[in-house]
């Protein structure tokens, strides 16, 4: 499994790095994270990633103006402490998913939203951690997790270049050498129109690490045109098919929605192939499909070559079509036949 996650960083390597992001989509039942961990399993899942925090380390709980909810998705849970709350993955679970993951051979790993939960994981051997792009900004936190050496994975989508530039400055102040940046729209769901793939490029070149894509739009279509873009790393929202209680639910894929990306994607990978220009290995059979020069009309020996007895027409077999200037208005040396395939040996 950890050949999987130095894949993510050598370049040689092509093949997209999926990350299941359970989220909240446990509904508090752990019977369902071990559902979800099956059939990503199954669909050729890379990573289950979790997020691991406490609600009151993150925020309070207050019903003051600044703590609404403003989602119409989440209206019901009033303020952010309540959706929080709601959506925990409690600590006691994770030695027991993390067992399950290593027996299904998928790696599990986990967002981080505060030192104390850093030091949790560490002493469970996290193999990867994410930054989340509400936490962008908590230099404290970034510090700290770029001084394990692990891995870390942080989300665009709260970040204006200016934080984006102080977050992985940051991270390489601190000895990380292993960054992924995924790009991000931190909308629930993301409208297509502001997902702006084009910057996956951009992202690329500026911060000279590996980039990805951290999707919330509804549907298959943007991780496919992700990774056509350059995106080595994949996360979205998994769900179970009948799983509506779900804090995470409207903008998660079902079981079958993300096996459908992950073929997509896999596809995707094939159609980009590599940079070579070259005739692919099935072409080869067709290149007799291209023009040389052939006898169209039976011509005798002395008679000169012009356009109605010589003509460049398929297949291959004959003379390379470049010599037809050369030989228009040349001599034959033989009687030649109709059908006859044309050599240079036969000009006089």
């Amino acid at each position: 499994m950890l050949n999987k996650i130095k894949n993510i960083f050598d370049q040689g390597n092509k093949r997209t790095f999926v990350v299941a992001e359970m989220s909240a989509n446990h509904s508090s039942n752990i019977s369902n994270a071990f559902k979800i961990i099956d059939h990503a399993k199954i669909i050729g899942v890379d990573a289950i990633k979790i997020q691991l925090y406490k609600a009151n380390r993150i925020t309070i709980n207050s019903n003051k103006k600044d703590f609404k909810i403003k989602n119409k998705s989440w209206k019901k849970y009033k303020n952010l402490f309540n959706l929080y709350k709601k959506a925990e993955t409690p600590f006691e679970w994770y030695d027991t998913l993390s067992r399950y993951c290593k027996k299904k051979k998928i790696i599990l790993f986990s967002s981080v939203f505060d030192l104390d939960t850093v030091d949790f994981l560490e002493k469970k051997n996290c193999p990867i951690y994410k930054i989340a792009s509400p936490e962008i900004t908590d230099i404290p936190l970034l510090e700290k997790v770029a001084k394990t050496g692990k891995p870390i994975i942080i989300s665009t989508g709260l970040a204006s270049k200016k934080d984006l530039d102080l977050a992985v400055n940051t991270l390489k102040k601190n000895k990380c050498r292993k960054i992924v940046i995924l790009k991000c729209t931190s909308a629930y769901p993301a409208p297509l129109n502001e997902l702006n793939l084009a910057a996956i490029k951009t992202l690329k070149n500026k911060y000279k690490t590996i980039v990805g894509f951290s999707d919330h739009s509804l549907g298959v279509v943007a991780p496919t045109i992700a990774v056509s873009l350059g995106a080595k790393v994949i996360e979205k929202h998994i769900n179970l098919e009948k799983n509506k209680i779900s804090v995470d639910d409207f903008f998660s894929l079902k079981i079958s929605e993300f096996h459908e990306m992950i073929k997509n994607i896999r596809d995707t990978e094939k159609i980009i192939g590599n940079e070579d220009i070259k005739i692919s290995k099935n072409s080869l059979k067709n290149l007799a499909g291209r023009k040389s020069i052939y006898v169209i009309k039976n011509i005798d020996k002395g008679e000169i070559f012009t356009k109605q007895n010589i003509s460049s027409i398929r297949p291959s077999f004959g003379l390379h079509p470049k010599f037809l200037k050369f030989l228009l208005g040349k001599k034959s040396k033989k009687n030649l036949k109709f059908g006859q395939k044309m050599k240079l040996s036969f000009v006089k």
